[in-house]
């Protein structure tokens, strides 16, 4: 009879039932731990399955149910920390799977590395019909990422990982797919690989005779605003520093958020194309855009009145003036160029700025929130009582649904660009797996996902995620029953709601069913009571908001998208 070795045995150790030869996941364990990243978050697969191992075995591995929330997972962990978050998916389907989400990644500049499998090295694109087998997987990659490798020998690993890494960290960011043939990641011997790259990356810091220009120009101006978008996001200090000793206003981009505290006396937010702005913004004479290409969504479709002296921190050297004209350009990553633009404001003992222009930021940003406030009903009671009882420092994540992208991406006020984890590529249903992965790089403050019904129930099989992990991840789930910004699209034309009402669970059931706490109320004073007793919970919890039953209800938001 058989003798079969278990887990289950005490008196084996678990270590004898690891196998004897390193492979390819001890090389990827390595480069992880050099570059202080602790988790993978992903799907097991053959074709993954000796990196999946080494991962689960020496660090942390999160086992997601789809392979686009895997990179949504990483996403969030890479914006809460500031690092690099990982995200292992399969080959073929498996990368497919994963490609809508790092669309999203790729639009935030987010530092997502995506490693894949593939078919054995020397079947690709022999068309043999092997298990799995995609063609032209390498070419999907480049389409969503900001760089794709393939592994192409044993000896490659270590060299492309670090390359990756190497990308990963140096500005302009963006998402990072490895494709690793599954017979490579087992023959890769960590003893014997190709020697790594390690010279420092080369950073844009700006020609000198530029900032110069630059910072001339803003010496000059009287009434400044500065602008801050993703590109803004690391900046950090430097960037307050150069707001207050220019005496600007800030404006922001979504993405750009948090850049400098938005309880700040000279911070605007994200409200450039309210009514409440337009004399502010006639009135400027001087802007210095921070890494933002000023989209149209939050430009009035380009035709916003900026001012002609604009300056523009870009890496992009094609985004100088393409939607606003420029009257300087810095190619330069702005962590490094703001210091310097400061330096030479100082230097030149400079600005002359307007006395009266702080206290005119301060009342334009009052009188913006105050008129959003007007609009949202219950809502504004439901977002002061977030941002009272969350801890400063907590990440908030909102998904696609109305609460998110109006008040949650404008009036809800972030204080860390850490913070600040949103939908930037305007897809449903990733906030889930974003606050997955924020909790787990951030777990000593509760994180709060802001979720509709439509958006939850894409991604529904990460409720078994946040169960089996137990972040702390309080989920508010505004429930209109279906997608109501849709909804409301349809009606302001007078036309039948088609395809926006939709059948959905009892959440509170299928809460329970997975072990999570969940309560459903119906007013902002409910709401309160629920959000005190969540964030005191060291585990999940779902809050669901009956949308129909908030009073004073919340006007119709029907978003600025052109008919024709």
């Amino acid at each position: 009879m058989t003798k079969h070795t278990t887990t289950e045995s005490h008196d084996i150790p678990a270590s004898d039932l690891e196998p004897d030869t390193r492979t390819g996941g001890d090389i990827l364990v390595d480069v992880m731990r050099a570059a202080g990243v602790d988790v993978a978050f992903g799907v097991i697969s053959i074709h993954n399955l000796p990196l999946v191992e080494a991962i689960d075995r020496d660090l942390r591995f999160v086992p997601v149910r789809h392979e686009a929330a895997a990179i949504n997972a990483a996403d969030g962990y890479a914006r809460a920390t500031g690092g690099i978050g990982v995200a292992i998916t399969s080959t073929g389907t498996g990368a497919g799977n994963a490609a809508g989400s790092m669309l999203e990644a790729l639009t935030a500049s987010s530092r997502v590395l995506h490693i894949t499998g593939n078919i054995n090295v020397d079947l690709i694109g022999e068309g043999k019909g092997a298990y799995h087998e995609v063609p032209r997987q390498l070419a999907m990659l480049r389409a969503v990422s900001a760089e794709a490798i393939r592994v192409e020998t044993a000896r490659q690993p270590r060299a492309v990982l670090t390359d990756a890494v190497r990308r990963l960290t140096t500005a302009p960011f963006g998402p990072v797919s490895v494709d690793w043939p599954i017979d490579l990641q087992y023959t890769a011997d960590p003893d014997e690989q190709n020697q790594a790259d390690e010279r420092e990356p080369h950073v844009r810091t700006g020609n000198q005779r530029d900032v110069h220009r630059a910072a001339k120009l803003m010496a000059e101006s009287a009434r400044p605003l500065i602008w801050a978008g993703g590109g803004a996001r690391t900046v950090g200090k430097p960037l307050r520093k150069l707001a207050e000793h220019w005496g600007a206003g800030i404006l922001t981009g979504a993405n750009g958020r948090g850049s400098v505290p938005e309880d700040h006396p000279l911070t605007i937010g994200n409200f450039a194309p309210d009514e409440a702005l337009e004399d502010l913004l006639a009135d400027a004479d001087c802007l210095l855009t921070v890494g933002s290409h000023l989209r149209g969504n939050e430009t009035r479709d380009f035709t916003l009145p900026l001012p002609t002296a604009h300056i523009q921190i870009d890496l992009d050297d094609d985004a100088f003036g393409r939607n606003f004209p420029t009257a300087v350009g810095l190619q330069a990553d702005a962590a490094h160029v703001v210091p310097a633009l400061l330096d030479e404001l100082r230097e030149l003992d400079a600005p002359a700025t307007d006395p009266d222009w702080a206290g005119r930021i301060a009342d334009a940003a009052k009188a913006a929130r105050k008129a959003h406030r007007k609009d949202i009903g219950a809502y504004a009671e439901i977002s002061d009582s977030i941002r009272h009882r969350l801890p400063r420092r907590s990440p908030i994540v909102r998904d696609v649904t109305i609460p998110g992208s109006s008040w949650g991406n404008r009036l809800l006020p972030i204080y860390d660009a850490r913070d600040n984890i949103y939908a930037a590529g305007g897809g449903i249903g990733q906030g889930l797996a974003m606050a997955i992965g924020a909790a787990t790089g951030r777990r000593k403050k509760p994180v709060l996902a802001m979720i509709g019904d439509g958006g939850l129930m894409v991604h529904l099989g990460e409720l078994a995620v946040l169960a089996a992990e137990s972040p702390r991840v309080i989920v508010v789930l505004f429930n209109d029953g279906g997608y109501g910004v849709l909804r409301n699209m349809q009606t302001a034309r007078d036309a039948t709601p088609r395809a926006v009402d939709l059948p959905t669970p009892d959440f509170g059931m299928l809460a329970e069913s997975f072990g999570i706490r969940h309560k459903r109320v119906g007013s902002a004073e409910k709401f309160d009571k629920a959000l005190k007793k969540a964030v005191g919970r060291s585990g999940p919890t779902i809050i669901e908001v009956d949308v129909p039953a908030l009073r004073p209800r919340p006007a119709n938001l029907v978003p600025p998208a052109t008919v024709p």
